[in-house]
């Protein structure tokens, strides 16, 4: 169902802003009808609103009659709801995909190459990261997009690390393209002897080891940075490795540093412990910082917000979610819901719904990572600079699971394999090894 959420006049001043861009675009083919559209509903509310603005433009102009629901991913809502459509072959035209899903559901969207072919001949060739998630039997199976789309490096409490972890954030990672000293020292050795200053104070850092997505993604890029790999890309498993022991072995010191309930996190725990004065650290895009500038405004002013996550063995691997839309392929209306698609990815729109939710969406696109937004953005200005991933940042973009075959990743990501594999040794007192054997356990079931 739709979220509607009351505005503040402020707000609504930003979202007329908005919502008044010019809405650029050269409509592709014929649309009519009625469309039944199901997004992603956005953590910065404002977001919901400025699609919807868009949306009702492009079915004004269109004579289509667009019904428009925004779907929370909290409770895995959104992987319930992609589910129950693919089986009863009915529902929305358009759903939106996040992370593997399109891999997931291949079978059963409509190859959208066209689309795709139009914005890159406009916008710019995609990164093989896309293709490796949007890509099927060599089709694009659903179109990136930017609503969503987003980092999941640090976001940290200015005035705590300086007082009790002697790290000032603000020389680590300024508001300008430099790279520094002190971001040579933002290593995983750093981090736990930060996160045990933090847990000293009551304020321990927000990192889950649940089975939602944020937790998944996290443990992925700490496995990542440590040379951890699970399968590789042939679909050998890896997972018995040295690199692994070190990595639960790291792990063990560090949990007893964190959450008491971390094993539980969903993904909005991070989120309500950064707003509520809880935690120093939390990794998560600039969501949560957006919501404490209304209703936290003295936490707000003392984040800083900073994509490259801390040095490992292995190097820095930054934990990146990735959203998709996609067209069913029993869609009774797929020309309307393309030609909608098309619309929403112009550079105009993505500007619009990237501006309003504080330069929290990432276009896949290159072409458009020169928005305003994450220079200006405030207070403290700066703190979102540093959420794109920037080239002098060192930093690779990863989603848990790579490099594996996609239908053998997506299996990784959805059954947490990551964060069980972790949480058998910190929780369940099994020895590394024995953590191991029951991950080897597992993948073969995958693998098949």
């Amino acid at each position: 169902m739709t979220r509607s959420a009351p505005l503040s006049r402020r707000t609504a001043l930003k979202l007329a802003g908005a919502a008044t861009l010019p809405l650029v675009h050269i409509r592709t083919a014929g649309a009519a009808g009625k469309l039944a559209v199901g997004f992603w509903d956005h953590w910065v509310p404002q977001g919901n609103e400025v699609m919807r603005s868009q949306v009702k433009a492009w079915a004004d102009k269109n004579k289509v009659d667009v019904s428009l629901d925004f779907i929370a991913s909290s409770g895995n809502k959104l992987l319930v709801t992609i589910a129950a459509e693919e089986q009863a072959a009915t529902g929305h035209d358009i759903l939106q995909f996040p992370t593997w899903e399109v891999q997931n559901h291949s079978g059963k969207l409509e190859p959208i190459d066209d689309v795709v072919g139009r914005l890159e001949a406009k916008y710019g060739k995609l990164d093989p990261y896309f293709e490796y998630l949007g890509k099927a039997d060599g089709h694009w199976r659903a179109v990136p997009t930017s609503s969503g789309t987003q980092y999941k490096g640090p976001a940290a409490r200015i005035d705590l690390f300086k007082q009790h972890c002697g790290i000032d954030l603000q020389a680590m990672y300024p508001a300008k393209p430099v790279h520094t000293p002190e971001s040579d020292n933002w290593t995983y050795d750093t981090f736990l002897k930060a996160a045990e200053q933090c847990a000293k104070i009551g304020k321990p850092f927000g990192i889950g080891l649940g089975t939602t997505t944020d937790s998944v993604d996290t443990a992925g890029s700490i496995c990542a940075a440590f040379g951890v790999q699970f399968v590789d890309a042939k679909g050998k498993i890896t997972v018995n490795s040295d690199n692994t022991r070190h990595l639960l072995e790291y792990m063990k010191k560090l949990v007893p540093f964190l959450p008491k309930n971390v094993y539980s996190f969903d993904d909005a725990t991070d989120n309500r412990m950064l707003i509520a004065d809880q935690s120093a650290l939390i990794y998560n895009p600039p969501s949560a910082w957006a919501v404490a500038v209304r209703d936290a405004p003295k936490v707000a002013e003392q984040c800083w917000h900073f994509s490259p996550t801390p040095l490992g063995p292995a190097g820095r691997f930054v934990p990146m979610l990735v959203f998709a839309w996609g067209v069913w392929s029993f869609s009774r209306n797929k020309s309307a819901a393309k030609d909608l698609l098309e619309f929403l990815m112009q550079r105009e729109n993505v500007q619009a719904r990237c501006s309003v939710v504080y330069g929290f969406d990432i276009p896949p696109f290159d072409s458009m990572l020169d928005f305003d937004i994450w220079n200006t953005a405030g207070p403290p200005v700066g703190t979102v600079y540093n959420y794109p991933l920037r080239p002098f940042h060192q930093a690779t973009r990863w989603i848990t699971a790579m490099p594996a075959p996609p239908q053998i990743a997506v299996q990784i990501y959805n059954q947490a394999l990551p964060c069980n594999m972790i949480a058998k040794v910190t929780q369940g007192g099994q020895t590394p090894d024995q953590a191991i054997a029951w991950a080897t356990s597992e993948l073969e079931s995958y693998v098949g």
